[in-house]
């Protein structure tokens, strides 16, 4: 059986916010339990975040590196772990920016004719969300409807064939105890070592 490979997805712009030490967290437990893990951090790629031509005008060949990139990583892994805050109820312009332009027509998805469903081109790979927030998570869930987590789970991943999608909401992050981040730390070292 082949080692089961992992990408790391840190969405946060920062590198020394809560998300960045729940990814070297996961990192750490994930590759002592012995699967390949491989770390994207957003905020050190170089790439325009807009989709200046929507889906138009699409050419591989104009596609920055860092994008060909994030894609062959996709398309390697078997597990996707995205890891980001929720900003304004949703995530910060650089995660949603990368979506944009990685999550392309011929790579995530196909368009079928005469068909609103798509052909989804990422069957078989499976997902975690970790969404740190300011908020509890009952408030997340019952004010603001989990917008973040419907636009990456259902709208982007699921919608592309990744299934299934498992989310862990931390929060609130603002005024949280080091006793308390530590015991999420826990959370995120025994998922990472089911590799999940």
């Amino acid at each position: 059986m082949s080692q089961r490979k992992i990408l790391l997805i840190n969405g946060h712009p920062r590198k020394d916010s809560y998300c960045s030490a729940i990814v070297s967290e996961y990192q750490k437990s994930a590759i002592s339990s012995g699967y390949s893990v491989q770390v994207l951090h957003l905020s050190d790629l170089n790439f325009d975040l807009n989709l200046r031509s929507g889906y138009s005008k699409l050419d591989s060949g104009t596609l920055e590196p860092d994008i060909q990139l994030s894609q062959k990583y996709i398309q390697d892994a078997d597990h996707l772990v995205f890891v980001f805050p929720s900003w304004w109820a949703s995530m910060p312009a650089l995660l949603k920016g990368w979506i944009d332009r990685v999550f392309l027509p011929g790579f995530a998805f196909r368009y079928r004719k005469n068909s609103p469903l798509p052909e989804k081109l990422l069957l078989g790979k499976t997902a975690r969300i970790f969404i740190t927030m300011d908020a509890p998570a009952w408030y997340y869930w019952l004010w603001n409807g989990e917008p973040g987590i419907r636009i990456v789970k259902r709208g982007t991943l699921e919608f592309c064939g990744v299934s299934p999608v498992k989310v862990k909401i931390f929060g609130p992050i603002r005024g949280s105890s080091e006793t308390k981040r530590k015991r999420w730390l826990e959370v995120v070292s025994k998922l990472a070592a089911k590799g999940f």
